[in-house]
């Protein structure tokens, strides 16, 4: 697939991605709210798939808005900074979520179809290629 990383590359930001869960996991493990709250929050970003209903493109820009670093990068910096202290377990819950996804080959979509991502394709178009 076009644009997509391969080889040594994709491996190494699937690396990467799995020290982000790491280290979101062993900071939240220091700074967190308990397990509970990590629980309740861990899928939250995937409900971004369901703007998929509205086509791949509505689907992409949802899931990738939820996918990104970006988002839990700001949080954190809003907790910090003096905004909600809770932003500061979310961000860390949601960077985690961000970190296992792309590590497991999730990685962010385009807008042809879910399964086409800067990690690779995935899924059934995968197994048709």
């Amino acid at each position: 697939m076009d644009g997509a990383a391969q080889g040594r590359v994709r491996g190494l930001l699937r690396l990467e991605a799995l020290a982000l869960f790491v280290a979101a996991i062993a900071l939240y493990a220091k700074f967190g709210d308990g397990w509970k709250l990590f629980a309740w929050l861990i899928l939250v970003p995937d409900l971004s798939m369901l703007f998929y209903v509205f086509g791949p493109r509505a689907g992409a820009i949802a899931y990738n808005t939820m996918h990104s670093t970006l988002g839990p990068i700001l949080a954190a910096a809003a907790g910090y900074l003096g905004g909600p202290p809770v932003l500061i377990p979310v961000a860390l819950i949601w960077a985690a979520h961000v970190g296992i996804d792309r590590a497991l080959g999730f990685g962010l979509k385009y807008p042809t179809a879910f399964g086409d991502t800067h990690l690779g394709r995935f899924g059934r178009r995968l197994a048709a290629a």
